[in-house]
């Protein structure tokens, strides 16, 4: 099977189709969430349309941590099912998207050997909130539990234990750690291309679906109405259930049916993106899973030749405002020094910044690590019934998403009538057992070099076969050496790209790799006007905008980017 370009659907083409339409479901919210039920739903032959305010994946499933995982500390608060489930999710997506999911080895300094022996338990029973450090002991029967319950299902290899003397060969680590554990989770490199392949697969079926961006719901009652954020152009639907899958907005957007729900509370995730060549030699393809010094488990790995670091989880009250602060950077650096004594990072090696928030159900918790990391729907009644995805992580959209379509198709007198479970996401179809040789192969047919293919292979997975016969004859961008004209104006055309935003933050992974200067961000700004055929004024003002977005939420420099004069910073 050769996976195929999906064609492109104008904007006012998806516009006009959701105007006046009557589909089973109407799904509020493009996020991985929102993406999920939506492929499910459309896959088993629900008309059902999905709305966004923003851009799809813009909100919490973009600012993950970039692991694929079982949530191994999550054992401590009894979320024995969730570990589970999370599990056979993290198996399926290394199948399933193999383009963008591989595993990633986990090494866990530890301290002492039974420290957290008796906290653990305390905290299962809810006699216990405070954090505290993780012993071996504790941490052997959590990974003992993960390699119980995946044996034979995911051929990751076992997890083992270092000396203190191994650990320390391996990394600097703080005298004080005895020994290390080593496991393997996975690492999804592009969660936002996830997110885009769910829609293009939904498309490529000929699913009765239509999904777009920018366009946000102002009323829900029997009809539903929207307001496109581009033109302002109204319009309306009448869906026999809506799925609110908004996130952290999820009681916001309730209101808007007249619903006063208390169901949601947010805590903060923040990201460091490090330009630190010593770091991320020494990391190589490993990740170290530590506690920073007040317990709380913080990650460090490699990522598009970049050290990813982080993170925080603080309660905020308003997910709009969320972005990188000043106290979480010094945090996050706190605790590298913590672990690694004597590594240092300067302030212009921190290349970019993100924060986003989880949204997790209303709990009693007295911390934010012991808040459920699991999920659930629940449906409210009115002039249209409402099912509301509460809760979650990343690692088990496909099981929250179809769990939210068995519910609303039970609602609606539907069977299913296919799975996802094995299915292929996007890229991940027919892929090759040898990918150099298949790469080598395209290239011989299509005209472009075999580095070319392999980079395409990396991004796309096998739809860089179809890409490749398109692209020749392709030109490379100036200050954008690895991205093509035909590229880019690929991705503004069949992936729903309406701002400079869409295109560097969440189409490619320029920004979060730090490869935007103000030469790439000229030409970006040229591709997009080009296809969108703005005027001079229209791009110099999308531009600007882009440019302080990147100084203010993402700690971009703003000289670099060509944003002259202005010195704020996301910290400030």
């Amino acid at each position: 099977m050769t996976l195929s370009i999906v064609p492109p659907t104008t904007r006012s083409a998806r516009l006009d189709a959701m105007h006046g339409a009557t589909p089973k479901v109407l799904v509020i919210g493009g996020g991985i969430n929102g993406a999920a039920v939506y492929r499910e739903l459309a896959l088993n032959g629900v008309s059902v349309m999905l709305a966004e305010k923003s851009d799809f994946c813009a909100g919490a499933s973009s600012a993950l941590s970039r692991m694929v995982h079982g949530g191994l500390r999550y054992l401590e608060n009894g979320e024995f099912d969730l570990v589970r489930e999370a599990l056979d999710e993290r198996n399926r997506l290394l199948k399933n998207a193999p383009h963008l999911v591989r595993p990633l080895r986990t090494i866990v300094p530890i301290d002492s050997w039974a420290s957290g022996t008796l906290n653990a338990p305390l905290k299962f029973l809810g006699l216990s909130q405070a954090p505290s450090r993780r012993g071996a002991l504790p941490l052997k029967l959590g990974l003992s539990f993960y390699d119980i319950y995946t044996r034979g299902k995911g051929g990751l290899p076992k997890h083992a234990f270092w000396s203190g003397r191994n650990a320390k060969a391996r990394f600097p680590f703080r005298p004080e750690v005895r020994c290390a554990a080593t496991y393997y989770d996975g690492q999804v490199s592009h969660p936002e291309r996830i997110v885009t392949e769910m829609y293009e697969d939904v498309a490529r079926a000929g699913a009765h679906a239509v999904a777009l961006n920018y366009l946000e719901v102002t009323g829900i009652g029997a009809e539903v109405t929207l307001r496109d954020g581009l033109d302002g152009r109204e319009i309306a639907l009448r869906p026999e259930i809506v799925i609110n899958a908004t996130g952290a907005w999820i009681d916001r957007t309730n209101a808007r049916a007249g619903v006063q729900s208390d169901m949601v509370q947010g805590t903060k995730g923040a990201h460091l993106v490090l330009d630190h060549p010593e770091l991320r030699d020494m990391l190589g393809d490993d990740m170290v899973y530590y506690e920073n010094i007040d317990g709380r488990i913080c990650i460090m790995f490699c990522l598009h030749g970049r050290v990813l670091i982080g993170s925080t989880d603080i309660k905020v009250p308003d997910p709009d405002t969320v972005r990188c602060e000043a106290d979480e950077q010094a945090y996050i650096l706190e605790g590298l020094s913590w672990v690694l004594p004597g590594m240092t990072v300067r302030p212009e090696q921190v290349l970019h910044v993100f924060a986003g928030v989880r949204p997790l159900p209303i709990s009693g918790a007295g911390t934010t690590g012991q808040i459920p990391r699991g999920h659930f729907n629940r449906w409210t009644e009115g002039d249209v019934p409402i099912l509301s995805m509460i809760g979650g992580k990343w690692t088990t959209f496909r099981a929250f998403g179809e769990l939210a379509a068995d519910e609303a198709m039970a609602r609606l007198g539907l069977s299913r009538t296919s799975g996802t479970q094995e299915r292929p996401i996007g890229g991940g179809v027919t892929f090759p057992e040898d990918p150099a040789r298949w790469c080598a192969d395209v290239a011989g047919r299509s005209g472009l070099s075999e580095g070319r293919v392999e980079v395409l292979f990396h991004r796309y997975g096998t739809l860089a076969e179809a890409l490749a016969k398109t692209f020749e004859g392709e030109e490379m961008l100036p200050g954008l050496p690895a991205y093509s004209d035909a590229e880019i104006e690929y991705l503004i055309a069949h992936e729903q790209v309406e701002t400079l935003s869409d295109l560097a933050l969440r189409r490619t992974v320029l920004a979060l790799a730090g490869a935007l200067d103000a030469a790439a961000l000229e030409t970006l700004a040229d591709r997009l006007a080009h296809v969108k055929g703005w005027t001079d004024a229209e791009r110099a003002t999308h531009l600007e905008e882009f440019r302080n977005l990147l100084v203010s939420k993402h700690g971009a420099d703003a000289t670099r980017i060509g944003l002259h004069g202005k010195k704020e910073v996301a910290a400030q």
